[in-house]
């Protein structure tokens, strides 16, 4: 069933410390035939802001990145596999992977925590039974998820969210400048596709996760604020935008009419859900225009798009999830 169809089989597996080493034995199995790694994580917050001169606002950006994942802790990991057409696998796609974290001892912003708190997430849980980050890094290494070219990364406004596997999967804070970040970013992660930074390319697709999916008809499975749902809306948004093509000919297609849809066969999508849409990026994505780029860093922390303005994108507690 493509990615962009509502599939309530779908199950979302919550992984702990007890069962981490059989779930990755699966995800090794899963990832030889379906290479599309939706992901997003869920993190305490923003603590602290860097202090000094900045080149630009982009090294801004990068500063508070990099301080505020050097202090804090991930708190969950969801990844969400899918094929090449979207397709899921049977039973299970989506994996919860939920790291120890101690709020009595560990750094959090207040809000964070009391938002994940609503949102589900069961932080005495966590504490006792969460999973050693250390060790889940060292079983990730050899899963075949991470450093292959043929894996693809699906992610939405995902600075921080990488911003935290690349500190677990190094074991170091991250590096000092973002040409570096970048460097080990393409290291570990050859392919990325970042839906907000995918979103340039349409006019009128604005806003964060839960919106984006709302402008395209999606229904979510699980709690928001949850990593395990938020990585398979984001799938199931990037196989929805590849799959619908706005037909543009005219500066404004809206003045000739209902717009004009191209979809994949099989595929369910109400037409009038895409009536504030103008464009969709084309089917086949331009890797030297999309891949490896992050919204709000380097050549993607750029301005506002569509000729609307140039302001800078506001820091936020939770980038966009």
């Amino acid at each position: 069933m493509p990615a962009a169809t509502v599939d309530h089989n779908q199950k979302i597996c919550e992984v702990w410390a007890n069962n981490l080493e059989e779930e990755l034995k699966r995800i090794r199995q899963v990832i030889q035939k379906y290479n599309y790694i939706a992901m997003d994580t869920e993190f305490p917050g923003v603590v602290a802001r860097p202090i000094g001169e900045f080149r630009s606002n982009a090294d801004y950006q990068y500063q508070l990145l990099r301080c505020n994942v050097d202090l804090l802790k991930i708190i969950q990991l969801g990844l969400t596999f899918m094929n090449e057409q979207g397709e899921y696998p049977p039973g299970t796609s989506t994996w919860q992977f939920n790291f120890k974290f101690n709020i009595t001892e560990d750094m959090y912003a207040q809000d964070s925590i009391e938002l994940l708190t609503t949102s589900g997430i069961q932080f005495e849980k966590h504490e006792d039974e969460g999973i050693e980050a250390l060790y889940f890094a060292e079983l990730l290494m050899t899963s075949g998820v991470v450093l292959c070219d043929g894996v693809r990364w699906l992610s939405f406004h995902s600075g921080y969210d990488f911003g935290y596997l690349i500190k677990i999967l190094s074991n170091a804070n991250l590096p000092e400048e973002e040409v570096d970040f970048f460097e080990i970013l393409r290291l570990y992660f050859p392919v990325v596709y970042d839906v907000k930074y995918l979103m340039k390319s349409c006019k009128n697709l604005k806003g964060g996760l839960q919106e984006v999916a709302e402008q395209l008809a999606l229904e979510r499975i699980g709690p928001q604020h949850q990593a395990g749902s938020d990585s398979l809306l984001t799938g199931m948004a990037f196989f929805k935008m590849r799959e619908v093509t706005i037909q543009t000919s005219t500066p404004s297609c809206r003045s000739q009419g209902p717009l004009t849809c191209s979809v994949v066969p099989g595929s369910r999508f109400p037409l009038n859900a895409y009536d504030d849409i103008d464009m969709f990026f084309e089917d086949h994505i331009d890797d030297a225009k999309y891949c490896g780029h992050l919204y709000g860093l380097g050549s993607g922390s750029a301005y506002v798009q569509n000729g609307t303005g140039n302001a800078y994108e506001e820091e936020a507690n939770k980038p966009q999830s």
